[in-house]
């Protein structure tokens, strides 16, 4: 309230729609994705990752400060998952955009890269889709393939201003 911003935002109109009527669900949701990897550290916005291995960064929830964090801190490349379709890229890392459901994806194909709900559907395991996802990693890292971020000259950038961020 200080700052003039409230909680009433947090999570998102979107998210709560779906599901995710608090924080931590939300947040136990990106833990999720993680995999079954051991955390090899944790740091804060925009310490630069050290160590090989899952790394956890402390980042608001807001999209486009946390994409922004994770290429400070050292990324070359970002997938970013989505389940209602937020349209963000990067000008310094390229920002691949994964759908977790299929509606989504076929109702956003223009700016999302990757559909993920083939897992949901049985259509494939989480191994093949993490083989597909890295077969695309290579190809836009080696220059490709470009992604939807780029053609839509998606180049967000917003550091983190300590304090209320929703």
């Amino acid at each position: 309230m200080a700052v003039g911003s409230g909680f009433d935002m947090n999570p998102s109109p979107g998210n709560i729609k779906d599901g995710l009527i608090t924080d931590a669900i939300k947040s136990a949701g990106a833990a999720k994705k993680g995999g079954t990897s051991p955390v090899a550290d944790v740091l804060d916005y925009t310490e630069k990752v050290t160590k090989k291995g899952l790394t956890l960064l402390c980042t608001p929830g807001n999209d486009v400060e946390s994409t922004t964090a994770e290429v400070a801190s050292g990324a070359n490349v970002v997938l970013f998952t989505t389940g209602l379709g937020t349209p963000t890229g990067n000008p310094i890392a390229p920002v691949i955009k994964l759908s977790s459901n299929t509606a989504l994806y076929n109702k956003m194909r223009d700016i999302i890269d990757i559909n993920t709900g083939t897992i949901i559907e049985g259509e494939e395991t989480i191994e093949q889709a993490g083989e597909r996802i890295l077969d695309y990693v290579i190809k836009v890292a080696s220059g490709e393939l470009e992604i939807s971020a780029v053609r839509h000259g998606q180049d967000d950038f917003i550091p983190w201003k300590r304090g209320v961020s929703l």
